[in-house]
C-alpha cells in the first residue's frame, strides 16, 4: 500500500498521528453530514411526489373548467373577459433551511378570491377558471422551488460522498500505512540502540575484569 514520502522521525510520527486523527474525525463528520443530506433529500423527494399528485389533480379540474367556459361563452367572449379581469398575485423570494443549508425559493401568494362577473360583465365560468389556474400556478411554483432544492441537495450529497470516499479509500489508509512504517523504523532503531548499548556495556564490563 502507498505511504507518504516522509522521513521516519519522531517529530514526523507525531505529525502523522495528528493528521490521522484529523482525517478520522473529518470522515466521521462527513459521514454524518452525508446521512443528514440523504435523509433531507428523501424527504424533499417525497414532497415532490405529493406535489406532482396535487398538480395532476389540479390539471384534471383546471383544463376541463377551461373547456367548459369556452363552450359556454365562446372564445371571443373569453378573450374579452381575460383582458378585463385582473388578479394581482405576488411572487415572493424567501430563504429555506434544509440540512443546515440555505436555499432561495419562490413563494406564490394568490390574490384574495373574489367574483368579478357581477360588475365586470364577466361570467361565473371565467372566475372558476381563474381560480383553478391560480391554484395550479401556486402548485407549480412550489414544485419548481422544491425541485431546485432537490437538485442542489443531490449535488451536495455527491460532493460529500466523493470526500468521504477520498478519506476512506486514500487519505486514511495512506496515513495509517505511513504511521505504521515510521513506528516500525523507530522500533527497529530502538532495538539497534539497545543492542549497541548492551554490547558496549558488556565490553566495558569485560575490560574491567582484566
Amino acid at each position: 500500500m502507498a505511504r507518504l514520502n516522509v522521513a521516519p522521525t519522531k517529530s514526523n510520527l507525531l505529525s502523522i498521528k495528528e493528521q490521522l486523527s484529523v482525517a478520522e474525525d473529518g470522515y466521521e463528520l462527513l459521514e454524518q453530514k452525508r446521512e443528514i443530506l440523504v435523509m433531507e433529500l428523501m424527504h424533499m423527494v417525497d414532497k415532490v411526489k405529493i406535489l406532482e399528485r396535487d398538480i395532476d389533480k389540479a390539471v384534471s379540474t383546471a383544463y376541463p373548467a377551461l373547456r367548459h367556459m369556452l363552450m359556454a361563452i365562446g372564445r371571443d367572449e373569453a378573450d374579452r373577459a381575460g383582458k378585463n379581469v385582473h388578479y394581482d398575485y405576488i411572487l415572493k423570494e424567501k430563504s429555506v433551511v434544509a440540512a443546515g443549508m440555505n436555499f432561495g425559493t419562490l413563494e406564490f401568494q394568490p390574490p384574495v378570491k373574489k367574483l368579478n362577473y357581477s360588475f365586470l360583465n364577466s361570467f361565473a365560468e371565467c372566475d372558476k377558471v381563474m381560480i383553478e389556474f391560480l391554484e395550479l400556478l401556486k402548485l407549480l411554483t412550489s414544485l419548481a422551488s422544491i425541485r431546485t432544492i432537490v437538485w442542489r441537495l443531490a449535488r451536495e450529497v455527491k460532493k460529500t460522498q466523493r470526500r468521504v470516499n477520498a478519506l476512506d479509500k486514500q487519505v486514511i489508509p495512506t496515513t495509517k500505512e505511513t504511521k505504521a512504517y515510521i513506528e516500525s523504523v523507530l522500533e527497529e532503531r530502538e532495538r539497534e540502540n539497545v543492542f549497541v548499548l548492551k554490547s558496549l556495556k558488556s565490553r566495558n564490563g569485560g575490560s574491567s575484569l582484566i
